[in-house]
């Protein structure tokens, strides 16, 4: 069992006829623990009710809520979620909110200087409260997964890069890895060249691209994996990229093999995005089935 700290937002999805509970590192976590994993969340929320809820909602899925802050000035988070015809999700993020204020503290640097890895990801970084929290904390860090999540108009390249540089393993998708490659000089068109750009212009050598329906590609120790997806009926394709990633973390930190670890998370991603919701309750034997259904 690995110990894993999540950083950043927790918030509601708010849908057009109904909200559910949300925020990247917190479906990160919730997928994490899902799979025996030890996980506590460095976040803050408000003081109303949307706080007691989210709160309560950490608790009952044993996530580690110690390091929950209760904000009394801001808000708890809230997205205007926007479906397409596809299920594709477009996203309107308040600001500013009792996340963006994540404070330092002397429990936050113990658990983080304790735990076997630290996610984060780079919206939490667009206020320079909750930003400078994550810095420092980066500071302490045995092992770091840097999920990109791009959301205009809340990210510098500056704050990307360093936020790469400080990484030992960064999540694109592949819009995300096109857009930041360009950023940094690529010339290059093809997904893999541009990934193996960034390895080496970050010094990075595990990079994950995620392609939607098509699957993703894992470049880990010099070495690319492929899956090429599942086929499915999209129902939304919200939290579908955090369960992703929390499945492809807890396979690689537990030494599942690269290539068994990408098909397993694949699996997660794909039955995420077939169901309502970023948190269904997938089971080991329902994800294995999936893969091998003979």
């Amino acid at each position: 069992m690995m110990k894993i700290t999540c950083f950043g937002e927790v918030l509601w999805d708010i849908f057009p006829n109904h909200k559910k509970i949300g925020g990247a590192p917190l479906n990160v976590a919730n997928r994490l623990n899902s799979f025996g994993n030890d996980v506590t969340i460095i976040t803050a929320i408000g003081h109303e009710e949307n706080g007691s809820k989210l709160l309560n909602f950490i608790k009952e899925n044993n996530i580690n809520a110690s390091c929950v802050q209760v904000n009394r000035e801001y808000k708890t988070g809230k997205v205007k979620v926007m479906l397409d015809h596809k299920g594709s999700a477009s996203y309107d993020i308040k600001y500013p909110r009792a996340w963006d204020k994540i404070r330092l503290t002397e429990i936050n640097k113990k658990v983080v200087k304790n735990s076997d890895a630290f996610v984060f990801g780079s919206l939490v970084a667009r206020d320079e409260s909750s930003r400078s929290t994550l810095y420092a904390l980066l500071e302490l860090a045995k092992y770091k997964f840097f999920d990109l999540n791009l959301r205009t108009p809340y990210y510098t390249k500056e704050v990307l890069f360093y936020l790469m540089e400080k990484a030992d393993f960064i999540k694109f998708n592949d819009d995300e890895l096109y857009e930041v490659s360009k950023y940094m000089g690529s010339n290059y068109n093809s997904l893999e060249q541009n990934l193996m750009y960034i390895a080496e212009k970050t010094n990075t050598k595990h990079i994950c691209v995620t392609k939607g329906e098509h699957g993703a590609v894992l470049l880990y120790n010099e070495k690319l994996y492929y899956n090429s997806g599942f086929l499915i009926k999209v129902v939304d394709t919200v939290g579908a990229g955090d369960s992703f990633f929390g499945s492809l973390i807890s396979q690689l930190l537990n030494k599942t093999s690269p290539q068994e670890s990408l098909d397993f998370a694949c699996a997660v991603g794909a039955l995420v995005a077939q169901s309502e919701g970023a948190n269904p309750k997938l089971t080991e034997s329902k994800i294995n089935t999936f893969i091998n259904p003979n």
